[in-house]
């Protein structure tokens, strides 16, 4: 089965190939001699690279007992890994910046309940509005 395939895709781009070309040389006639000819050459390279590239679309193939098997080594799966493996690291450093942020802003908050569990002044102190004002009105004093 993958060998007729690989068969009908290689006729059919073959087929394809001679329809262009037809085209290339009926509208190249219409051209100068000289931009004909170094379309000639470049058509020349293009075929010589084309037959140089190697196949990387098809798999090696194994005949046995009259069954094939292709020996396609899973590039595809390596190609889902590839592509989830960096969503992955995204999700794990945002999930530990996220963690670190929060273990900041809790020692800030502990930083600031014990500075006032210790402190001189009783904690409802800074909840009166009139203290408040008392603090304002020394900070414009001290400047």
């Amino acid at each position: 089965m993958t060998t007729s395939f690989s068969k009908s895709s290689d006729a059919q781009e073959a087929q394809f190939g001679r329809r262009v070309a037809a085209r290339l040389a009926s509208g190249s006639e219409q051209l100068p001699h000289d931009i004909g000819e170094r379309l000639r050459v470049a058509r020349q390279q293009a075929l010589g690279r084309r037959k140089l590239a190697p196949q990387l679309h098809a798999a090696p193939v194994v005949i046995s007992n009259g069954r094939s098997a292709a020996l396609g080594l899973g590039g595809r799966w390596w190609t889902r890994i590839g592509s989830v493996v960096p969503l992955i690291a995204l999700a794990a450093g945002l999930i530990t910046i996220s963690v670190m942020q929060d273990d900041d802003r809790a020692s800030e908050l502990a930083e600031v309940d014990s500075a006032l569990l210790t402190g001189d002044l009783p904690p409802a102190a800074y909840t009166d509005p009139g203290f408040a004002q008392f603090l304002k009105a020394d900070d414009s004093a001290a400047r």
